[in-house]
């Protein structure tokens, strides 16, 4: 019964946003950013997710979010937070239902592995940044388990060394973001609980989002770390890491209570 409700709400929801939301990408309007926002949000209280945030998002631009990544239910935990588009792997595209939704959010779609789309694809989400777009880089490049962070891939952080090339820029910020899923029915997740939320490779899809859906009480965190300032003479491969760092810490506060006394992502390119 409540999947049928949760269904049917996400359903209506997107019949009344979808059309405007064609027509705000069609004619570039403002509001092109604000509905997936306002369609995340009612998605995150009908799927039962309580999102808490911890921090604050940077204001300043152009801004890449660089975030760990478990489950499909990261975007609608941070898409409810803040108006934002996507990167994407190419196959989210061909996803039935997903790949419209991944449309209308304005995603970004990739292709891993083809170095020589390598720029052109950076050069489509450098042109995102400029116009004053915020874009989320799930940097492990794959879900994990939720109980870690994977090491992040360095490739597409070039989109921020594009975005300095042919915009004036002189520096793009990059901030740090951890999603963890901390709670279900107000218990503790802890080690074993959490692929409820996570959703690695080998796991079917519908099963896992059925009972996702069928639970309808999930606590996530999202905690936002300092932004690292990305410039001309950063290298991104240190960047990554000190966001990486940065996320690894963040996610193990909200999992197990490690507060820092002081956040790892610090402003500065790390060298």
């Amino acid at each position: 019964m409540r999947i049928a409700v949760v269904a049917v709400g996400l359903a209506g929801l997107t019949a009344v946003l979808a059309p405007l939301q064609l027509l705000a990408m069609r004619f570039q309007w403002p509001l092109a950013r604000r509905l997936p926002f306002l369609w995340h949000r009612v998605a995150a209280r009908l799927c039962g997710m309580r999102v808490h945030v911890r921090g604050q998002a940077e204001s300043g631009r152009p801004l890449l979010i660089a975030a760990n990544h478990q489950s499909w239910a990261d975007i609608v935990a941070l898409g409810s937070v803040m108006p934002l588009s996507f990167i994407a792997k190419s196959e989210v595209g061909t996803w039935p239902v997903f790949s419209v939704l991944a449309r209308l959010q304005r995603t970004v779609f990739v292709t891993r592995g083809e170095r020589r789309q390598t720029g052109r694809q950076a050069a489509s989400i450098a042109e995102r940044l400029r116009t004053g777009d915020v874009m989320v880089l799930f940097a492990e490049g794959t879900t994990s388990d939720g109980n870690r962070v994977l090491p992040f891939k360095t490739a597409l952080f070039g989109a921020a060394q594009a975005a300095l090339r042919g915009a004036g820029q002189d520096r793009v910020l990059i901030q740090p973001v951890a999603v963890a899923y901390t709670q279900a029915h107000g218990l503790p997740l802890g080690f074993h609980g959490r692929p409820l939320a996570a959703w690695p490779g080998h796991v079917a899809l519908m099963p896992h989002l059925l009972a996702f859906l069928r639970c309808g009480a999930v606590d996530v965190e999202v905690s936002f770390g300092d932004p690292v300032e990305f410039s001309e003479g950063s290298d991104r491969k240190i960047v990554a890491r000190r966001c990486e760092a940065g996320v690894r810490v963040m996610l193990e506060a909200s999992l197990y209570g490690r507060r820092p006394q002081e956040s790892i992502a610090k402003h500065g390119d790390g060298t």
